[in-house]
């Protein structure tokens, strides 16, 4: 070994005697002169491939004057001189011993505040010298703190990307050289680092946080608030290798960071978040380090969770299908975290950054997996947030909230007191339809089997005006869909105790059928559904099942309805989806319509019943008379309730009002659901208020009155007293005169009618005069500018030429010279001739 070290004492004087002249030339005032040497020197040492030992000892020769060249002027030299100091530091075997005079020199370049070297490229190299000095030093190092913090503090917020890369680089590897020295100062390098944590260039970013997990791993563990809402923000870059980064740092934190247990409740989210990155790399990653988090924990704290260990194994009945439970560790570390972590949540729920929102909710729906039946304890804080995330405006926010989970680790007991709390008063919130949305996902993930006792609590509470009738929004009224439509699939069967509520809800919801196209599933499949899981036929039968209830559940109100009840609206849905099956219940429906029809009541209202009266009467045998009980109501339906409303009443309003009664009696009249006698019996109270609508200002009024005139004289015509006939042509005649050709067309008819209802009891001769007028105002008529109306007029004059042919004759002869039309009249005699004819034939025989 003496003879080696011998050998290379002499080596090395050897070479140190032919560098003699290229060191003096370092000292030349000519550039050229320097770098010349420069070169020389590094190619006949470094370059030379001269033993290490050899190199040591050059190399202790060289470094003065080599560490004075790099202050020289000229970047070419400054460049190689550190060229040549990073091939020596790299071969010698003791490149520690350069460290007294090698640190403060780039300490001087490198750590002041003024930046003395102006080549980017050479603080780069210089850089890298120093990283290589880290590696190869090691703890010798340790001395230099001041001069290593000086110059990380000065690199990492470089203008120069690389430097900034090189001098994370350089901490990361000094951090692990000197724990126990790096620690006292490591505080110094949090701020530049975070200064420079959202540099643009991506690579920047990634080389920040591996230094800032260095940094705060080596560290006093003071500084870890400073920087994890910085982390934090990190997990939205838009470069997958940042979000890595920083899984891989907050995971090394929780595995092997001193205080960590500190900071879990801190940690936990960072790392979580990234267990639903979009890349699948990254999930994986968060959720190998998670596993190993969770199993560490597991075994450090074996005594305490031993209970549970042993009995809390197996996953809880009802496990999401297709979901891997998460270790007891993972789950232990969320339950004894979820109070400080909830709150958090909820306030990022309400972020006004998207991306934050979108995070928070995935975040929500991990941690509700991990903490399972320890949800119970923070409900109302996890129902908050869910609340506020389940109403977010960005559809990714909303599809993220997986309530479901709720319903599968939480007793309904404990839910249902708080949800159907806030179904009941969620009008004081601006998006009522919230809690009707956290519903349905609740009551989706939790078991029939625990549902069962609760379904006609949560169906009663649907069923209340105040939150089946109180909203119209297209998503309230979804969401409400969406409760009764989950309670039917979850329950099946056991819905038949809640039947009722339940057609109650779709009834309210049917009312709103316009809208209701845009639901997720059509109202029709809620119906059948309902009707499936009990066995029943038809829609038709589950009325059926219900109608006695359901006319009950609405005469409770009719006194306070209005045109803007929604009762008005579910009488009218009930009485035309039920078909044949409300006139089974007639006698329980007509007090509902006898209270809902009262002249004093409001007028739009009345209306919109009359109409759907109207509608059920024209097929009344196959709704109200389904059963003939409605003929046995008949005559007080038309006393009590129509009658009424043909009363005259000044206003438009009550107009309409007429016009709706009106045609609800012509509905009547046509359907015959009212008999002929019970007809006749009512036709004295009947026939005045009919012929005064004769005389309304509506059109439609006059039209529905004539009509009626008609359908009465066809159905009793005959059986009417020569009084009350004597009373019903002159209204008709007035109509002939209707601005209205329908109107003038019905009269016609109607006198064709009235012509034809005169019977043997009907006395030409005494009621003659009667018969003139009729006559005379007909004939007028016969001369009418419209072709079609004198066709019709020549046929009732003709029903009436057999009535008193004499008298008819007559009139006929006295105005025919004067008429504009006197071929029909020529017609008329010709008619009546021939009757005349007929009638001697027959008194002849």
């Amino acid at each position: 070994m003496a003879a080696m070290a011998a050998g290379d004492q002499h080596a090395s004087s050897e070479v140190l005697r032919g560098l003699a002249r290229h060191l003096n030339c370092l000292n030349e005032d000519n550039k050229s002169t320097r770098k010349r040497a420069l070169e020389l020197i590094k190619r006949e040492t470094v370059d030379k491939g001269l033993s290490s030992g050899v190199l040591q000892e050059v190399f202790s020769a060289l470094l003065k004057p080599l560490l004075k060249c790099l202050s020289d002027p000229m970047e070419r030299c400054r460049e190689t001189a550190i060229a040549t100091l990073t091939e020596f530091i790299r071969c010698v075997p003791k490149p520690e011993e350069s460290l007294p005079y090698l640190m403060p020199c780039l300490a001087q370049r490198l750590g002041e505040k003024d930046i003395l070297e102006p080549a980017e490229e050479l603080r780069l190299s210089a850089l890298e010298m120093l990283t290589l000095a880290v590696e190869v030093c090691g703890k010798h190092l340790a001395p230099y703190m001041n001069e290593m913090m000086n110059i990380l503090q000065r690199t990492i917020v470089d203008p120069f990307p690389d430097v900034k890369r090189e001098s994370c680089k350089c901490t990361v590897n000094f951090a692990k050289s000197v724990p126990e020295h790096f620690h006292m100062q490591a505080d110094s390098l949090v701020k530049p680092l975070m200064q420079t944590i959202a540099h643009q260039h991506s690579r920047v970013r990634v080389s920040v946080i591996e230094a800032t997990g260095a940094v705060i791993q080596h560290g006093t563990g003071k500084n870890v608030d400073d920087v994890l809402s910085h982390l934090a923000q990190r997990l939205f870059d838009d470069s997958p290798q940042v979000r890595k980064a920083v899984t891989v740092v907050v995971g090394d934190w929780l595995l092997h960071m001193r205080d960590r247990y500190s900071y879990f409740h801190k940690l936990i989210p960072l790392l979580l978040s990234n267990v639903t990155d979009e890349i699948p790399e990254i999930r994986l990653l968060a959720a190998d380090l998670w596993k190993q988090v969770g199993a560490q924990w597991e075994k450090e704290n074996e005594e305490d969770i031993k209970d549970k260990m042993d009995f809390l194994l197996t996953p809880p009945p009802f496990y999401p299908p297709g979901v891997e439970r998460p270790g007891l560790g993972c789950r232990e570390l969320v339950v004894r975290n979820l109070g400080r972590l909830v709150p958090a949540i909820s306030h990022d729920v309400t972020d006004w950054l998207v991306p934050t929102r979108v995070r928070a909710s995935q975040l929500l729906s991990v941690l509700l997996l991990h903490a399972e039946d320890y949800n119970t304890q923070h409900l109302q804080p996890l129902l908050a947030a869910l609340y506020r995330a389940c109403t977010d405006t960005e559809r990714d926010v909303v599809n993220n909230v997986t309530a479901k989970l709720l319903g599968t680790f939480v007793p309904p007991v404990a839910f249902l007191k708080l949800l159907l709390d806030h179904v009941m008063t969620s009008s004081s919130s601006s998006r009522p339809w919230a809690p009707l949305m956290m519903l349905a996902a609740v009551l989706g993930g939790c078991p029939s089997a625990l549902l069962k006792p609760h379904l006609e609590e949560i169906a009663n509470t649907l069923a209340q005006p105040d939150v089946c009738q109180e909203y119209q929004q297209v998503m309230y009224l979804e969401q409400l869909l969406a409760c009764v439509d989950v309670l039917l699939h979850q329950c099946e069967s056991d819905c038949g105790s809640i039947s009722l509520q339940l057609l109650q809800v779709l009834v309210t919801l049917i009312i709103y059928s316009p809208i209701s196209h845009s639901c997720p599933f059509p109202l029709s499949s809620a119906l059948l559904f309902l009707c499936k899981v009990q066995g029943l036929d038809s829609v038709t039968e589950l009325y059926r099942q219900h109608m006695g209830q359901l006319l009950y559940w609405l005469s409770a109100s009719v006194n306070t309805w209005c045109s803007y009840s929604p009762q008005r609206l579910q009488l009218h849905i009930i009485v035309m989806q039920s078909g044949p099956v409300i006139g089974e219940f007639v006698s329980q429906l007509m007090p509902l319509l006898r209270c809902s029809l009262q002249p004093d009541k409001d007028p739009e209202m009345r209306m919109s019943v009359f109409t759907m009266l109207a509608k059920l009467l024209l097929d009344a045998t196959n709704t109200l008379d389904s059963q003939g009980h409605f003929r046995e109501e008949a005559e007080r339906f038309l006393c009590d309730i129509l009658l009424p409303n043909l009363v005259w009443h000044a206003g438009r309003t009550a107009t309409a009002a007429r016009t709706s009664a009106l045609s609800c009696l012509l509905a009547l009249l046509h359907g015959g659901a009212i008999t002929p006698g019970q007809l006749l019996c009512l036709e004295e109270k009947l026939s005045p208020l009919v012929l005064t609508a004769l005389d309304e200002d509506s059109q439609m009024a006059r039209l529905f009155a004539c009509r009626s005139l008609s359908t009465i004289l066809q159905l009793i015509g005959t059986s009417l007293h020569p009084e009350a006939l004597n009373n019903i042509y002159p209204e008709l005649l007035k109509r002939l005169d209707d601005s209205s050709e329908e109107v003038r067309g019905v009269a016609l008819q109607a006198l064709g009618l009235w012509l034809s209802s005169l019977t043997g009891d009907y006395n030409p001769e005494l009621f003659a005069p009667h018969l003139q007028l009729l006559f005379q105002q007909l004939l007028l008529h016969l001369d009418d500018p419209d072709g079609t109306v004198q066709g019709r007029v020549l046929e009732v004059l003709k029903k009436g030429s057999s009535v008193h042919p004499a008298l008819l004759k007559r009139e006929v002869e006295a105005v025919r010279d004067t008429q504009r039309s006197p071929l029909y009249c020529d017609q008329l005699l010709q008619h009546i001739s021939s009757l005349h004819t007929e009638t001697t034939a027959e008194c002849t025989e």
